[in-house]
């Protein structure tokens, strides 16, 4: 029988409870014949305190986004607690389980601790012992690097630990377990007629993770399509034996039919900046996102339009809610260097973005998109687009409402 990865969130194993029914799945897939190896997250909520411990240990050593590895070994530890629960459970059913940590399945990666990078796997006996008949209960979230020190992948981390497992063992597939039972056309919170997908391509399910969908965290699906992992999500909190089949998470080429528009995805986290009178010279822009860039402002739309003075322009960004506060500061200490007149900061702001590989081969998307919107009295500030996609920014108040027209708009409520 071919290997298998499962990975399990923070809300399936959020207890000893959901430990237990966590046990019971596995339980029953073993006894199907698959070759298990099972990535788990720490326990819900467990990250968040570990953090705080770090922080409040630390003081003014932990500032912002720097992170060191007594960091990392600090909030690493919930997922050891979790594997080593799993393992435990799955012993006291009569199964061969044993827990793994990041060091002892020598998951290599990059020093950037709080964020680091995958480069690869050495021969640890993971395969071994999974062909072995041995279920591998991978600690995710966490790696080492060259040096020997623990270094973790950031949040969602465990998604990517999967996947990157997955890859290393050419496993047949890849199931992640959550708290939802597969990917929907949008938040059925907001829409209660949004449908669960039966399969989407990589690309859509990257921009919706990128975008604002919760399900999937942004690495893991890169990874997965660049290694042609068949990833599903699915539910745990479904009963042995209930019909779970989930999402499936594929390559283009296996989806027969391609609907024009496949996902409305929106976030709230965002910020406006708006420079005005900038100077339009060559090299301007690229001072400006440079100093972006080492201030660690993740920047997403960009807009630059000719302003009414002669040889100025104006430019607009956006980026996350956090990082405008940093933006601000140092644009404001820098505005003589850049060269501009004032700026503005608005975070009253969304983005609504549309998602789907039919736009590929269709017309007229923009113009629903943009007609929807209308019929709704709801004015466009930014737009963004790629080949699959296109985002709006809108004021904040609307977000709801815009993407209820959009689903509508692109006939995505459930019949």
């Amino acid at each position: 029988m071919a290997r298998t990865v499962l990975k399990f969130g923070g809300t399936s194993v959020a207890d000893l409870d959901r430990i237990a029914h966590v046990a019971d799945i596995i339980a029953y897939r073993a006894g199907q014949g698959e070759k298990l190896a099972v990535i788990v997250s720490a326990m819900s909520g467990e990250t968040n305190k570990l953090v705080g411990l770090a922080r409040g240990a630390a003081g003014d050593a932990i500032n912002g986004d720097h992170f060191d590895d007594e960091y990392d070994v600090v909030v690493s530890s919930g997922e050891q607690v979790t594997s080593g629960l799993l393992a435990l459970s799955l012993r006291k059913r009569g199964l061969n389980a044993r827990s793994w940590l990041g060091w002892q399945m020598a998951m290599k990666t990059r020093e950037g601790h709080g964020s680091a990078r995958i480069d690869g796997f050495e021969d640890s006996g993971l395969a071994d012992a999974v062909d072995g008949g041995e279920i591998a209960v991978i600690a995710g979230f966490q790696g080492v690097t060259e040096a020997g020190r623990v270094a973790t992948l950031g949040r969602g981390g465990s998604d990517t630990t999967a996947v990157a497992v997955a890859a290393a063992l050419n496993a047949v597939q890849c199931d992640i377990y959550t708290d939802v039972d597969g990917v929907y056309t949008t938040d059925p919170r907001i829409v209660p007629q949004a449908q669960r997908l039966e399969k989407i391509s990589y690309e859509e399910m990257l921009e919706m993770a990128s975008l604002g969908a919760k399900v999937l965290q942004t690495r893991s699906v890169e990874l997965a399509m660049n290694h042609r992992v068949p990833l599903r999500v699915l539910s745990s909190f479904t009963a042995l034996g209930e019909d779970n089949p989930g999402t499936w998470v594929c390559s283009e080429e296996e989806i027969v039919e391609k609907q024009v528009v496949n996902g409305i995805t929106y976030s709230r986290d965002e910020a406006k900046i708006t420079i005005y009178g900038m100077a339009d010279r060559p090299g301007t822009s690229a001072r400006l996102f440079a100093l972006m860039g080492r201030e660690g402002v993740n920047v997403d739309m960009i807009v630059q339009a000719n302003a009414r003075g002669e040889g100025r322009a104006n430019m607009v960004f956006t980026c996350t809610t956090a990082d405008s506060a940093k933006a601000e500061t140092v644009l404001t200490a820098q505005r003589t260097e850049i060269g501009f007149e004032k700026m503005d900061v608005a975070r009253d702001v969304a983005k609504v973005s549309i998602i789907g590989v039919g736009m590929k081969s269709h017309t007229g998307v923009a113009e629903t998109m943009f007609d929807a919107l209308y019929q709704k009295n709801i004015n466009i500030d930014v737009i963004s687009t790629s080949e699959i996609k296109i985002s709006v920014l809108i004021d904040a108040d609307y977000t709801e409402l815009a993407v209820r027209a959009l689903h509508t708009a692109f006939d995505l409520d459930a019949q």
